[in-house]
């Protein structure tokens, strides 16, 4: 398999402290320790919630993650609890544990001011997960970019469309356009015209949601900065 590149237009990022390349890479000789760290910062961010955290699931209950680990089930879960068991020893994760059933349920958190009162909490009982309280997002469920989500859901991608979908990204929140293509294709008027009248509607007769248009850089990076907050140089 190869890969085919990045793809023109916004694509959804991963912010990265740098001092995961000043520190971490380095130290990191393991493979799989190196996929499942890299996995667990893309997870994270894309969790939601004031605690945030990981289990195993998280990483076996992704297909698409767990086939880069190994040719079997069996080889995969090795890999990805032999990957979690390093992070923790490195001090990369914390990991700490609630009874489950007759057994215990392994919860990770990142080495951070964060990560550490979230351990704290759960250790002195001051804090317990709820049913429920853990999404798991997966690869699979990557939105495509713009370029794509057009191609998928309205029609080929020409050069004049590609110039308006650019101009459109410009002028209304990623969510809007999201949301506008779904209507289009709900109401089967797979039109850009069609979909540019819901945005402008929207955009003019002040949406609900419009304080969306004011979501900044800063407050983009969302958990990972209050994770790393202090690692982090605007």
């Amino acid at each position: 398999m190869t890969f085919s590149g990045f793809p023109p237009g916004k694509i959804s990022t991963t912010r990265i402290p740098s001092l995961f390349f000043k520190e971490l890479l380095p130290q990191i000789d393991d493979l799989a320790e190196l996929k499942v760290t890299l996995y667990a910062l893309w997870q994270i961010t894309r969790l939601e919630g004031e605690v945030r955290y990981l289990t195993e699931e998280n990483f076996s209950g992704d297909p698409e993650f767990m086939a880069g680990l190994g040719a079997t089930t069996a080889a995969q879960l090795a890999a990805v609890r032999g990957g979690l068991e390093r992070a923790v020893n490195r001090g990369t994760l914390l990991r700490t544990t609630l009874p489950e059933g007759e057994g215990e349920l392994a919860l990770y958190f990142f080495n951070s001011p964060r990560g550490q009162a979230a351990v704290r909490s759960v250790e002195d009982g001051s804090w317990r997960p709820s049913d429920g309280d853990l999404p798991t997002p997966t690869l699979s469920l990557e939105q495509p970019n713009i370029f794509q989500l057009y191609e998928e859901n309205i029609g080929p991608l020409t050069p004049l469309i590609a110039d308006t979908l650019r101009q459109a990204e410009k002028e209304y929140p990623e969510d809007w356009i999201r949301q506008a293509v779904g209507i289009a294709v709900q109401n089967n008027v797979r039109k850009w015209k069609y979909i540019e009248a819901i945005l402008r509607s929207w955009q003019d007769g002040g949406r609900d949601e419009r304080q969306d248009r004011g979501f900044t850089k800063k407050d983009r990076r969302g958990y990972l900065e209050d994770e790393f907050a202090e690692f982090i140089e605007d």
